[in-house]
């Protein structure tokens, strides 16, 4: 039986859940998600719960935030005026935008808040601060 290491390709069917049990991501329905095991494609946590899994082996692993999208940054929450948003550009709460820093690199940013003056938008990846709940199943190794 092949097990998983750093450096090998594997496969996995995965579902993702919240504390509350609700269902944030999972591969049922499409093709297993392949990646490198320790490459830094998934988050830190997950990979290394995969690391020595043998193939067909199913298990469930609790990540804690620190090890999946880090921990919740109230410095990551900005409000804008609102006359510096093209009236173009959607502002419904929740709605994810694409912003540029002066470097010239895309950050993604959600809607949290709007009003007539400004407008709050949020850095943080919507799971931050938050334990994750994988159910995993290892379908190969390359």
């Amino acid at each position: 039986m092949t097990h998983a290491a750093a450096g090998n390709t594997v496969r996995i069917h995965y579902t993702g859940t919240l504390e509350d049990g609700s269902v944030f991501d999972s591969s049922e329905g499409r093709d297993p998600l392949e990646f490198t095991v320790g490459s830094g494609q998934i988050i830190p946590g997950l990979d290394r719960a995969i690391d020595g899994m043998a193939t067909g082996e199913q298990k469930t692993v609790t990540i804690p935030a620190t090890e999946a999208y880090g921990e919740y940054q109230a410095e990551a929450k900005q409000s804008v005026p609102r006359e510096q948003i093209p009236a173009d550009i959607p502002l419904d709460p929740g709605t994810m935008l694409n912003m540029q820093t002066p470097d010239g690199r895309q950050v993604p940013v959600q809607v949290a808040e709007v009003t007539e003056e400004t407008v709050t938008l949020d850095a943080n990846h919507p799971l931050a601060g938050k334990d994750l709940t994988f159910a995993v199943e290892l379908v190969s190794v390359a």
